[in-house]
């Protein structure tokens, strides 16, 4: 009896595998032209959601079950975008099933059909042109009636010509006013705006850049305020001329509507957003309109990377040193490297900007893997700031702030401009200290015998939360250990210095930027635009270091870097160098002359004298030079397996097992199994194993031997294990 093809397909389960199943009932027999579609499949008891990677031929057909049904007619996934998530399974070692999920917004993972993706818009009904002039002269829903006074606007264009119009226009809604309608087609959003006339190195990298035939990797490494993102915007026109998409990658998702705005105003037509601010369905339509070739710009951060570029032509990942291109759990890829993956693969040109470029792409660019393209200048008639070290040794502070830049705070306040002092510490206070006895308040979850991981102090002193594990609790009214009432909170965090600056100018607002101010979708731009033009103070953490444009900041103060001089972490030095050239970097980029003040207690140490007298690459020949000398990244090749039990001894068993399984001749180092950095963490015990190559190509030889022997592994159902490729950290 002759076989029927079979479908293997990858499921989303921890498994590295495809998994057999005979087409679904009454369906044609499978061929090639069914890889990428997805399809519905009993699992066990349950039901999932898989994709097609390929047809087999299996003789025992008799204890396969069949699939349930097709839920695509083409192929969901194919091409590219296919093939690039079968590297990236390889590269990370991780289940394909559990990339393709990664990958795919979650409608469809749940096996939803492809969203509709026509444009939407509004337009007043017969009882709102009636009764528009009724309205309060002014008020929003009443320029919103006018703007649809000659018939319906897409919701882009609206974006364009009024802040604040899905407010009026549930206003509308709810008066029976205004609708929302499907339009035929989206119009364009605005007249695309003149560009500025680029400067001389400007000018060469837009041209090195529209230049490129084909995949041509790119390092835009520019200053501060040197009009990178202009370069993106005429490279971007560009690439739209030639009937083309863009994909334009950013690292936090408080970028996105400054940046969504410059670039709509300027090409003049819909730029669509992608992040997890954005709800499900709506990163769904987005992914379709991709899919579909209607959307030509997106901009977007992480997970964008997985968009489907159809007519791809340019792929930019802006501040592409930041650390939040790397995804930390799951499947633990990293944005910026997968997107020179696809541009290869898709062979467009894909340039990666920053400041402040990351080691490895620095090297990549000085051996002459990318093209190094420098923007040494500030654009137009911008300079840079100047840089003053204050000692604060021996000197009265007053949480933190030294006399000196209080009255420097005072000055640049009373000449109208803004200030930014920068802790990258959010709360009020790191620790919580009894003055009597030493105790400190300790997070009961992440806290072992021989190291005490402290709750920060929030609310003013009124609450404790690990920053950690998330746990919550009330400061105790009296010192557990000695019931002395002496609880004081040591340390400063941006809720403390906010406090502090409020007391000291209180004709001057003060505005707090971090985790606990920006958790709302659009609050960044919100809690900006509170401040304004006035003079006032901006208190913030590192979310105010990334490339946001504030014309009237004159001085930024940087509070407390010296936890940052010295760490375990091996990219600690780069993180703190990039940090302060970031925020640095906030400080005078209109015609107003900035400057930056930095505090601390070391004013010797090495790293900032560096910086302060020769600058990031002179940092960064120093660290270069250090890191080779140690052999760490970019001069060395990492994988780091974690093992997380209840018991150390079960994740400890688990990676002395995997370290075994480790030819004694192998290429590769291991190291551990050991602690990790932080060894207990919400109720877990922590241990890990480190592999160092050389060669990249030894370390994946070992671990695509090594991994198929992992998974069955007795002691794997015992602990939560993870494998990182290229680690960020090594915690």
């Amino acid at each position: 009896m002759p076989t029927c093809p079979t479908l293997r397909i990858a499921l989303p389960v921890p498994l590295p595998q495809t998994f057999d199943y005979l087409p679904p009932p009454g369906s044609p027999a499978p061929d090639a032209g069914d890889k990428g579609r997805r399809v519905r499949v009993p699992f066990g008891n349950r039901e999932l959601v898989g994709m097609v990677e390929g047809i087999g031929a299996v003789q025992d057909q008799a204890t396969l079950r069949e699939a349930l049904q097709w839920l695509d007619g083409p192929p969901l996934l194919g091409g590219e975008l296919h093939a690039s998530l079968r590297w990236l399974a390889r590269y990370t070692h991780a289940p394909l099933g559990e990339v393709v999920a990664t990958a795919l917004p979650a409608p469809l993972r749940r096996g939803e059909p492809l969203p509709d993706t026509h444009a939407w818009g509004w337009e007043l009904t017969a009882a709102g042109r009636e009764g528009a002039a009724r309205l309060r002269g002014g008020s929003r829903p009443r320029r919103l009636a006018e703007l649809l006074g000659d018939g319906a606007l897409g919701e882009e264009v609206l974006a364009v010509r009024m802040d604040g119009w899905r407010e009026a226009g549930r206003s509308l809604l709810k008066r029976g006013f205004a609708q929302r309608v499907a339009l035929a087609e989206s119009a364009p959003a605005a007249r695309p705006q003149p560009g500025l006339v680029p400067n001389v190195q400007q000018q060469a990298a837009i041209e090195a850049i529209t230049a490129a035939d084909g995949f041509q990797p790119f390092l835009l490494d520019g200053v501060t305020g040197s009009g990178k993102t202009e370069v993106y915007l005429q490279a971007i026109a560009r690439c739209l001329e030639q009937g083309r998409q863009a994909l334009v990658l950013v690292p936090e998702i408080g970028l996105t509507p400054q940046m969504l705005a410059r670039f709509r105003s300027r090409l003049g037509i819909a730029v669509h957003a992608l992040h997890s601010g954005l709800n499900d369905n709506e990163r769904a339509r987005v992914w379709a309109a991709a899919a579909r070739g209607q959307a030509r710009v997106i901009v977007g951060t992480r997970s964008a990377v997985f968009t489907p570029l159809p007519e791809a032509g340019l792929l930019i990942v802006d501040e592409e040193h930041d650390g939040s291109y790397k995804q930390q759990d799951g499947i633990r890829y990293h944005a910026r490297d997968f997107a020179l993956v696809r541009g290869k693969a898709l062979d467009v040109p894909v340039v990666l900007g920053s400041a402040t470029p990351s080691l490895e792409s620095l090297h990549n660019a000085r051996a002459g893997r990318y093209t190094h393209l420098r923007l040494q200048q500030r654009a137009g008639d911008a300079r840079p700031p100047a840089v003053r070290v204050f000692d604060v040794r021996k000197r009265p502070l007053q949480d933190g702030l030294s006399p000196e830049v209080l009255a420097g705070i005072e000055q640049h306040l009373r000449a109208g401009n803004q200030v930014l002092v920068f802790k990258n510490r959010r709360g009020y206070a790191p620790v919580l200290l009894c003055h009597d006895c030493g105790w400190t308040a300790p997070c009961s979850r992440c806290s072992t015998p021989l190291h005490t991981t402290p709750m920060t102090v929030h609310g003013a002193g009124r609450r404790l939360q690990c920053h950690h594990c998330g746990a919550r609790a009330p400061v105790p009214l009296a010192c557990p250990d000695c019931a002395s009432l002496a609880l004081q909170p040591q340390g400063i965090g941006t809720e403390r210095l906010e406090e502090r600056l409020l007391q000291l100018f209180p004709d001057f607002p003060v505005v707090r930027i971090d985790r606990g101010t920006t958790a709302r979708r659009d609050a960044l731009e919100q809690t900006l635009a509170t401040l304004g033009e006035q003079p006032g103070i901006l208190v913030g953490t590192q979310i105010l270091a990334k490339g946001h444009d504030l014309p009237r900041l004159t001085l930024v103060v940087v509070v407390g870097i010296d936890e940052g001089l010295f760490s375990a972490d091996f990219r600690a030095s780069e993180k703190l160098a990039q940090q302060l050239i970031q925020v640095a970097g906030r400080a005078g980029r209109a015609d107003r002359p900035g400057e930056v003040w930095l505090q601390t207690h070391h004013p010797d140490n090495a790293l900032l004298h560096t910086l302060v007298n020769g600058g990031y690459h002179a940092f960064a020949d120093a660290e270069l030079a250090q890191r080779e000398a140690a052999g760490f990244p970019p001069f060395a090749h990492l994988a780091l397996m974690r093992a997380e039990a209840r018991q150390v001894e079960h994740a400890n068993a688990f990676l002395a097992t995997v370290k075994q399984a480790i030819p004694a001749a192998s290429p590769v180092e291991c190291y551990g199994p050991m602690p990790a950095p932080m060894p207990r963490r919400a109720g877990f015990q922590r241990a890990q194993l480190l592999l160092s190559a050389t060669q990249r190509r030894a370390l994946h030889g070992l671990l695509d031997t090594l991994m198929p022997q992992v998974y069955p592994l007795p002691q794997a159902r015992r602990v939560r294990w993870s494998l990182d490729v290229d680690p960020m950290d090594l915690y």
